[in-house]
């Protein structure tokens, strides 16, 4: 087991898009800069088929609640909840482990 390993946080955001996203693909690549440059960011991952899930990774619940509150991030959710999605889920998990498997 990795001795340096210290618990971090995870938020996991799944959903399902509308029809029309135009602008969508900007704003997502905008948010992925400004995430980057957040206190307490850690990475991301993402995937989307119908169903699309995003996995970012936080020092914190602090730094969490920060990037929730971020100004332009806010106008990205009213956005999303307004044109592009239809439903979305949000769950933030304390990650206590992790192990990896790499060729």
């Amino acid at each position: 087991m990795n001795e340096d390993f210290k618990p971090y946080y995870a938020v996991i955001f799944t959903s399902i898009q509308k029809e029309n996203i135009n602008g969508y693909s900007e704003m997502a690549e905008k948010m992925d800069v400004l995430a980057k440059q957040q206190p307490g960011f850690l990475g991301m991952d993402s995937a989307r088929n119908n169903i699309g899930i995003t996995v970012s990774y936080w020092e914190s619940l602090e730094s969490i609640k920060n990037w929730k509150q971020q100004a332009d991030h806010l106008q990205a959710q009213l956005k999303g909840r307004k044109d592009w999605y239809s439903w979305y889920n949000v769950r933030i998990c304390k990650v206590e482990r992790e192990y990896e498997f790499n060729i």
